[in-house]
């Protein structure tokens, strides 16, 4: 039996389970979830365990086939991109400050936890920027042509 078989059959039994327990939620009434923490336990959990598993699954896959590339491809290329993320990140970390900040829930979030939230959006910012700026002369490049 072939990889992409028993994947389907997989996520076919996966999806039949998601489908009974999302019934089993739907068919009880929202005010009751809220109210009883008991019932929140018993129709919430076994639907989280599936997503869970799901995760990981994916997750796993992703792995052995990203892994597994590597070594068919070109690691050289794989490494000079793996190293330019890693130094887009460490310039986003370096230009960014944190300092610590009361929430709105009255919790306290840390320097460091600020420093790197803020540093994650400096580092979605400028890839963002770069893959804007690749389209926009992979664009320029077509009408050139």
């Amino acid at each position: 039996m072939t990889l992409h078989k028993i994947l389907k059959y997989v996520s076919i039994v996966i999806g039949v389970i998601g489908l009974i327990l999302l019934g089993r939620i739907l068919a009880e009434d929202g005010d009751a979830i809220e109210a009883s923490a008991d019932l929140q336990t018993s129709l919430l959990n076994p639907f989280m365990y599936v997503a869970y598993l799901v995760l990981a699954i994916v997750i796993a896959l992703v792995l052995v086939f990203v892994i597994k590339g590597l070594f068919k491809g070109n690691i050289k290329n794989t490494l000079i991109a793996v190293g330019a993320f890693l130094a887009v990140i460490i310039i986003a970390y370096l230009v960014t400050d944190g300092s610590q900040m009361t929430l709105k829930d009255g919790d306290i979030l840390s320097a460091s936890a600020a420093h790197w939230i803020s540093a994650g959006l400096v580092t979605f910012y400028i890839l963002a920027g770069i893959a804007i700026l690749a389209m926009f002369i992979s664009g320029v490049k077509k009408l050139t042509k």
